[in-house]
């Protein structure tokens, strides 16, 4: 908290700012009689004027809506300013000093040293007309092109301010001297700063520039675009930290926004200056940017004054984000803050990847209009992208995706929202709800998931019987198990050291050829090129059979229909993930085709079960 107006200067502000000039500003007033005015209240919509000033009193009053006070007040509430932003801009109307009580309780910072703010936004207002000009100089040609390459006239340019800093080391410092400004001033500022020589020269030299405003519509810096190859300086240079301009408090455009947002319970965030004039003129006036640093707390902090975002009023906040990696990134990371604020928070992606300020320009306003009116939640953005980091088509895949996504729904501040969420997430990951559900809840916890393996079958599941009984057969029956039993590959065995003994016998020239005995054994047992295996070859071949009496050809076809029934079993669990995160209007003719194989597989896999009933 900054150090407290001195009492006696409220009081001052307060009797010389006239209620009548200050409303005056944005509401026309007429004669009510008895010396009170009367015009239509800007606080709430009404076809009758019952907002009522009173000159005499110095306060105003409206009979619709309730609201009232002075011209402090008026401001709070009109421009969205805070009680010291208000009586700072009255003061400066007024030309009064104010002084600043650091020593009060709760004061952590000091303000500005008396009269210092007031001399340095006169500083920056002579400088954006100094730039303006410039603007329109022949060395300004450049600029003038790069406004007009992206959509912008001259009608925009003054609009925004936008003006040229020339091809001159000192002429803006020359130029502000002239006007009674000091060298301490200027760099203070942050319009100019010492050379080695000692002497003073312009901050921003050969560049596109924009004035920055506070929330009350007063310039506090600039931002400047460089615009020669052979400039060696950043592509945006910013005005420094000074003691008005506080790069992590200010939003570019705000002061052309703010009763938008206000109006419209909305706000939408890009990325650059030209991006806000994009937004403004194709008919979105609620578009504010970061100067030069990522959208943080203090930036929330103002749109949720602008929102009135509390837990009786929610707003929307919009990010327009790039699609590619880097703004995909930023998205992310604007989730992690997005829990500051109680209302909804989405993101505007253009189906092309482009910034509002080239969508505008290549297919026109209402697509930029579009983009924006085609948002999505912020969490829907956030765990898509996450998950599609993952290979969902394997089991590690979704397993490591669930384990990514499942803190995100873990975050949402609305703790309803979670269950939803949570089985919005087990459909895309096409898993059971209920693994999902325990990962979020481990999550709420602080727990960290611990790693997952490659799922394998257990040593005495039924699955991996049959895989080694079928191994059994091809090793001490090859005749009986002969073509059925070569007709099903490595792909039919779950257990990794199984499936490389069928590669095995298959690289041995399979079962089919084959006669049995020690030569075949050991032939399987030297084509086998994992240790792990060839030490299985040998059990296996010794191994008894789960058969009473001796081996038929009825018990090997019973054997391999359920080995392909385990295995098809399998692939349709995994179909059936992938068909439950298609969707079926978007990817219409994808979900006809697996949904018609995944039918084909369940009818086999039934016929393979009916096969196998007679048990081993």
């Amino acid at each position: 908290m900054a150090g407290r107006v001195k009492d006696e200067d409220i009081a001052l502000v307060r009797d010389r700012s006239s209620i009548v000039d200050v409303i005056s500003e944005t509401v026309t007033l007429r004669s009510a009689g008895g010396g009170n005015l009367k015009g239509l209240c800007p606080f709430h919509d009404e076809k009758t004027p019952s907002f009522n000033v009173s000159p005499a009193r110095n306060v105003y009053f409206c009979h619709g809506c309730g609201q009232g006070g002075d011209a402090i007040k008026f401001l709070m509430d009109a421009e969205h300013l805070s009680f010291i932003e208000s009586v700072e801009r009255l003061a400066g109307k007024a030309g009064i000093q104010l002084r600043y009580d650091t020593d009060a309780p709760g004061s952590t910072l000091p303000r500005p040293q008396t009269g210092q703010r007031q001399r340095l936004l006169a500083a920056h207002a002579a400088a954006v007309e100094f730039y303006r000009d410039q603007l329109g100089s022949p060395g300004a040609r450049k600029a003038r092109e790069f406004l007009a390459a992206r959509g912008f006239g001259r009608d925009a340019a003054e609009k925004y301010g936008c003006g040229f800093a020339p091809d001159s080391w000192d002429a803006l410092a020359k130029h502000l001297r002239m006007k009674g400004f000091t060298a301490e001033e200027l760099t203070t500022a942050g319009l100019c700063k010492p050379a080695r020589s000692g002497s003073l020269i312009d901050r921003f030299r050969r560049r596109l520039l924009w004035p920055i405003r506070d929330v009350s519509g007063d310039v506090i810096g600039f931002g400047a675009r460089k615009l020669f190859d052979d400039d060696d300086g950043p592509k945006y240079l910013n005005t420094p930290e000074t003691p008005i301009y506080k790069k992590s408090h200010v939003l570019y455009g705000l002061d052309h926004a703010k009763r938008e947002i206000a109006k419209r319970g909305r706000a939408v965030i890009v990325e650059g200056y030209t991006d806000v004039m994009a937004c403004h003129e194709a008919g979105e006036p609620t578009a504010v940017a970061t100067c030069g640093t990522a959208f943080g707390v203090d930036h929330i902090q103002v749109l949720r004054r602008l929102l009135m975002d509390s837990d009786s009023f929610t707003g929307e906040i919009i990010y327009t984000f790039d699609g590619d990696a880097a703004g995909q990134k930023a998205a992310l990371r604007a989730f992690e803050e997005d829990q500051r604020f109680v209302g909804r928070t989405f993101i505007a992606v253009s189906p092309d990847n482009m910034d509002p300020c080239d969508l505008r320009l290549a297919k026109g306003d209402l697509a930029v209009r579009d983009m924006i009116a085609g948002r999505e939640p912020l969490v829907d953005f956030a765990l898509r992208q996450t998950i599609g980091r993952f290979d969902l088509d394997t089991v590690e895949g979704r397993v490591e995706a669930m384990r990514r996504a499942a803190p995100l729904v873990a975050k949402i501040k609305d703790r309803e929202k979670r269950p939803e969420y949570a089985r919005k997430l087990a459909g895309d990951l096409g898993m059971d709800l209920e693994p999902v559900q325990r990962a979020v809840n481990n999550a709420l916890r602080g727990e960290q998931p611990a790693p997952q393996r490659t799922p394998q079958a257990p040593a005495d599941s039924p699955q991996r019987m049959v895989e080694r009984e079928a191994l059994k057969l091809a090793l001490q029956e090859p005749v009986l198990a002969g073509p059925m039993f070569d007709a099903l590959g490595p792909e039919n065995y779950a257990d990794p050291v199984l499936a490389a003994v069928r590669e095995a016998i298959g690289d041995a020239g399979g079962a089919s050829a084959a006669t049995g005995g020690a030569v075949w054994i050991e032939k399987v047992r030297d084509s086998c090129a994992d240790l792990g295996g060839q030490v299985l070859v040998s059990e296996l071949a010794v191994e008894p059979l789960y058969v009473d009496g001796a081996v038929d050809p009825r018990y090997v076809q019973v054997t391999l229909a359920r080995l392909q029934a385990a295995a098809l079993t399998t692939r349709i669990r995994e179909l059936k993930s992938k068909v439950q995160r298609l969707n079926p209007v978007a990817h219409k003719d994808q979900y006809l085709a697996l949904a018609g194989e995944l039918f084909s597989l369940e009818q086999q896999a039934r016929a393979l079960r009916d096969q196998a009933a007679g048990g081993l």
